[in-house]
């Protein structure tokens, strides 16, 4: 029997512990999607506790402490710091079988130095250690992602956010992790929010523009683009949470688009037509910026209607949809590969059922860049290992796996760089078994390729700038 979360964790093989410990295992980082703050990053935040740092703002965490009957004080409310630790150590202790079990335990083994399981017996001295230690410049954001061995950080951003913090990171001469934004326009294409035109009153007194048109709102996107690429962003993202696409003129766009502007009510087909304008617009410009595209398509949020004007938005309320998407989704890549505006693009489904969609669907559209469409990695409730092993598997069966941009955190918290290390196991664990079970040679130097690209070298290259690309790649020989 294997000791618990050993070096040689989630290895079924002796091969995928050659793989993971030779050739994954101190690959350096590149999270190319996460919700952490630049300006925590940039003020290099001080954690009060081991709430403060593992708690907050994780809704992973909170979606499982009610399903153990925590009430609401002890998660998003008022319950002091330490009862509210409590109460997550008292659910995750029974967490068998949830991902958050291993990850919390990777979390106090990797940066405390704790190997002891967390139980309600032992949660005392958890505490008295992780707060003590958190009290050293070592578990200050900045420290904790150079002990992670991270290069580069993504953080999601609003177009219309000044990126002050991400500048200032580029100032500090102690820091040499890029920290780049990503440009997130959900404000540009929620026609149907009450919020809607603000956000474009907003736009217009940032660009100093009027914007009446759809032309108008493409060239105010344009210059927010033009702005953050010079910040050093190279993607975008957008979340589809229901149907996307559907055909219009410009002069239809631009008649939805004054409706809402005037507060009109619109038609669920109007929405979606508008949506299609301004997304076909979008793609084209990140296409003329060599940007990336993400999709994250399939949330259905705020189901909890009550719980969310109590918590607030993103506080765990979300699940997945159900609603189809294959046509409007190969609409949208024909209509911008047929006008040679398709630009790089990361597809990111929440329902597993659409696996092989997806990974069918992406090999439609490739072309000169090696893995220029990817099938993302398995997102929000797929980030575990079973969902992790059949998107990897789904993509090998369909595509090249060897061409996938790998792994990435989507999170907020400062340790949740082990979920690398999670991913990087179960990528060696299910490539070893293939070596063992004779479905692949030993070929060692095609493996160690293989791994290091999908770890680190892919998504490198795949948003960095042919110039910036020598001497780059790690460990390929």
């Amino acid at each position: 029997m294997k000791a618990f979360l050993d070096d040689h964790f989630l290895l079924g093989t002796k091969t995928a512990e050659t793989l993971y410990h030779q050739f994954a295992k101190d690959m350096p980082i590149f999270d190319y999607h996460c919700h952490l703050s630049a300006k925590e990053i940039a003020e290099n935040k001080a954690f009060s506790d081991l709430t403060d740092i593992w708690l907050k703002d994780d809704h992973y965490k909170w979606r499982l402490m009610r399903s153990h009957g925590v009430d609401e004080k002890w998660i998003t409310g008022e319950a002091p710091a330490k009862e509210k630790y409590l109460k997550w150590v008292d659910t995750v202790q029974y967490a068998l079988g949830n991902p958050l079990y291993h990850w919390t335990h990777l979390e106090l083994q990797r940066y405390f130095g704790i190997t002891d399981p967390l139980t309600m017996q032992t949660a005392e001295q958890v505490w008295t250690t992780c707060n003590q230690l958190l009290q050293s410049e070592d578990f200050r954001p900045q420290e904790l992602m150079k002990r992670s061995n991270v290069r580069t950080i993504c953080t999601t951003d609003d177009p219309l956010d000044s990126l002050e913090y991400h500048k200032q990171l580029k100032e500090q001469p102690n820091f040499e992790i890029e920290v780049l934004p990503t440009f997130r326009p959900d404000g540009a294409l929620m026609i149907e929010n009450k919020e809607f035109n603000q956000w474009i009153e907003e736009l217009e007194s940032l660009t100093e523009t009027s914007i009446t048109s759809l032309e108008d709102l493409v060239a105010g996107l344009e210059e927010r683009v033009v702005y953050f690429h010079e910040v050093g962003c190279r993607l975008s993202d957008h979340g589809l949470d229901s149907s996307f696409y559907l055909e219009s003129s410009e002069a239809e766009v631009n008649e939805i688009f004054q409706k809402g502007r005037d507060g009109q009510a619109l038609t669920r087909e109007e929405i979606i037509q508008y949506k299609t304008g301004v997304m076909k617009a979008l793609g084209s410009l990140y296409a003329k910026y060599d940007w990336a595209m993400q999709l994250h398509i399939g949330a259905l949020r705020r189901v909890n209607s009550k719980m969310t004007k109590l918590a607030g938005p993103n506080t765990g309320f979300d699940s997945i949809a159900d609603f189809t998407y294959a046509e409007d989704l190969g609409k949208l890549l024909d209509a911008l590969d047929s006008s040679d505006s398709l630009p790089k693009t990361i597809i990111y489904n929440l329902n597993p059922r659409d696996n092989y969609m997806i990974a069918s669907m992406i090999g439609n559209f490739q072309s000169d860049i090696p893995g220029k469409i990817q099938f993302g990695t398995a997102w929000w409730f797929n980030d575990q290992r079973d969902g992790m092993e059949d998107q990897l598997k789904v993509l090998a069966n369909c595509g090249l796996l060897a061409n996938f941009v790998g792994m990435l955190t989507d999170s907020r918290s400062f340790l949740s760089y082990t979920r690398h290390e999670y991913f990087r196991r179960i990528l060696c664990n299910l490539l070893g078994a293939w070596v063992e079970n004779g479905e692949f040679p030993a070929d060692m130097k095609i493996l160690e390729k293989v791994i290091r690209d999908i770890c680190y070298n892919n998504i490198y290259a795949y948003l960095k700038t042919p110039e910036r690309l020598e001497n780059s790649i790690i460990g390929n020989h």
